[in-house]
């Protein structure tokens, strides 16, 4: 038994607990340990040599580290007849992900604002529609997105590929957003209307400041979604214009020379990399983002 900071006895688990607690994070442990096996042998392999890849076994240590793979990777692996890299490709999935994630987080913002603080008639009738989006499979809209892309000139081109994202993220963003502008006080958008206040001056000034943990979790769900596409990457780019993980796929699946693990997976760990760096910088944003009600509803 143990006594509480407030006066109280508090009285500790027995014999049998604390075997159910040793249990519980002895499975807990064997299944990280399991789900973190492909990462380590990504990592290791990814600085090893051919000659010692051979020789060895996938889980075994690197006995020489090195970072010619990586190199290479980088800026020499073929993709195609080009033999750059993956460097120009990280940039074309750059200059798509991030106005893609901003276009659609802000348009998502405005939908959400409008939905729920500038109520008019057929207003449930519209988000229901928008919400119909969010389920709708990508290959059901492959043929006519491409199709739309070749009217409007913009196919097998980076910023077509931002009017996809953006349409298409339109759906989940202004979901994220008008669940958690339903949580805002009525009567601050009503004061600010009193006091002269238009559409937009209340949504920047007032409920746009107030809405930092919807924005995290609508960025980081965005970016993440957007950066680790394929479908679209392949169906409405060509050549030079491909994102990263179309890039990557050219790189893995090559089926001319020496097959290159070593130079595969430290293709694989940088084409992950930003996702994961958003994870890890804002990860415990996202958290309080999701209890303080950014996907509730």
């Amino acid at each position: 038994m143990s006594r509480h900071p407030t006066g109280g006895i508090v009285r500790g688990g027995g014999p049998g607990t604390v075997a159910l607690r040793v249990v519980l994070f002895a499975v807990l442990g064997v299944f990280c340990l399991y789900y973190l096996v492909p990462l380590f042998v990504m990592i290791s392999t990814s600085v090893k040599s051919l000659e010692e890849i051979r020789n060895g076994t996938f889980l075994s240590w690197p006995r020489a580290i090195t970072f010619d793979a990586w190199d290479k990777a980088w800026s020499g692996a073929c993709v195609g007849v080009r033999c750059d890299g993956l460097q120009p490709y990280v940039w074309n999935s750059v200059m798509m992900a991030v106005p893609a994630v901003f276009l659609s987080t802000t348009l998502g913002a405005l939908n959400g604002y409008a939905l729920t603080k500038w109520r008019f008639r057929g207003a449930d009738i519209i988000f229901a529609l928008i919400l119909f989006g969010a389920f709708i499979p990508f290959q059901v809209i492959l043929l006519p997105m491409a199709r739309t892309l070749g009217v409007m000139g913009l196919a097998g081109t980076v910023p077509g590929l931002i009017l996809v994202h953006t349409v298409y993220g339109l759906a989940f963003t202004t979901l994220f957003f008008r669940n958690f502008f339903i949580g805002v006080s009525d009567g601050i958008v009503q004061a600010a209307k009193v006091d002269g206040a238009g559409f937009f001056g209340i949504f920047f000034r007032i409920v746009l400041p107030m809405s930092l943990p919807a924005i995290v979790v609508t960025v980081i769900w965005q970016f993440t979604q957007i950066w680790n596409d394929f479908l679209f990457g392949v169906s409405f780019t060509v050549g030079d214009s491909n994102p990263v993980t179309v890039a990557l796929n050219n790189v893995v699946n090559t089926s001319t020379g020496v097959k290159e693990y070593n130079v595969d997976m430290a293709a694989a760990i940088i084409a992950g990399l930003p996702t994961l760096f958003v994870y890890v910088v804002a990860g415990a944003y996202f958290v309080r983002g999701l209890s303080a009600g950014a996907i509730k509803g």
